[in-house]
């Protein structure tokens, strides 16, 4: 049984206003209508019509602002992940011109990123993936990714402090580890990385992740753990990310499985 569409006067007017944004009568950053206009225009009390207007919020498709009305939530280009991102002739390029001249690569990646690099005691889902004990000492390498100004994702790697000390993973300047990124260094160590395993999992955002992504009201986050791998099925990096939902789309392509 299908549920009973929602047809109180509140969902009538969000609707008609959702259908606005959707054809464009309003485009991304419009105010929309005031409380008062709407409750005037649509013959409902004010407070039918502020409820039309948190359930446009609570979706996802307004932003609100105290004393200055209703927006519609602004776009941001979509950045689409998948495979190809990992593609071993991308890192090794990079670390090839590492070893060449300077073709502006270290510069571009520049303020791109904010991150922090600790030693700190593994939780039980760090440990488990590094196969150490729990609360033993690892490498925790923290970034905010930015694109074009805005926060999009967090990631936190993590790295047995044996295996990345005096390599440029524990630089924690702007940019990428190194001039070929974690994966050319954990090449030249030996530990060439050669599978990946993630894990996508959607769901609401805590305070802290709102603030750091600055998400508006309503919006998801996609969680990403990552376990990369050498040939022999060694773990070498465990990595958490946090991406704001709007601004991402994966894309994968696989063989149909027997």
């Amino acid at each position: 049984m299908s549920p009973e569409p929602q047809t109180g006067p509140a969902n009538r007017i969000a609707a008609e206003l959702r259908a606005a944004i959707a054809d464009g009568r309003y485009q991304p950053g419009a105010q929309l209508p005031p409380v008062r206009d709407l409750a005037k225009q649509y013959g409902v009390s004010r407070n039918t019509a502020a409820k039309a207007i948190n359930i446009l919020r609570t979706e996802g498709a307004i932003v609100t602002r105290y004393g200055s009305g209703a927006y519609v939530r602004e776009s941001h280009p979509i950045r689409t992940l998948g495979p190809d991102r990992y593609a071993r002739s991308k890192w090794q390029e990079t670390r090839v011109r590492a070893h060449g001249e300077d073709d502006g690569r270290e510069k571009e990646q520049q303020g791109t990123q904010a991150q922090e690099v600790e030693i700190v005691p593994a939780e039980e889902d760090v440990a488990v993936a590094l196969g150490v004990p729990i609360a033993s000492l690892v490498v925790e390498r923290s970034r905010t990714v930015f694109r074009d100004g805005l926060p999009t994702h967090t990631m936190v790697s993590y790295y047995r402090p044996e295996e990345v000390r005096d390599t440029p993973i524990m630089d924690d300047r702007p940019g990428m580890a190194g001039r070929g990124g974690s994966f050319a260094i954990l090449t030249d160590l030996g530990l060439a990385p050669q599978d990946v395993d993630e894990k996508l999992k959607a769901r609401m955002p805590t305070t802290d992740e709102v603030d750091v992504l600055r998400l508006p009201p309503g919006e998801p986050v996609v969680e990403l753990t990552r376990w990369i791998k050498t040939a022999e099925g060694y773990v070498v990096e465990y990595a958490k990310g946090v991406h704001a939902a709007s601004r991402f789309e994966w894309l994968y392509s696989f063989p149909i499985p027997d």
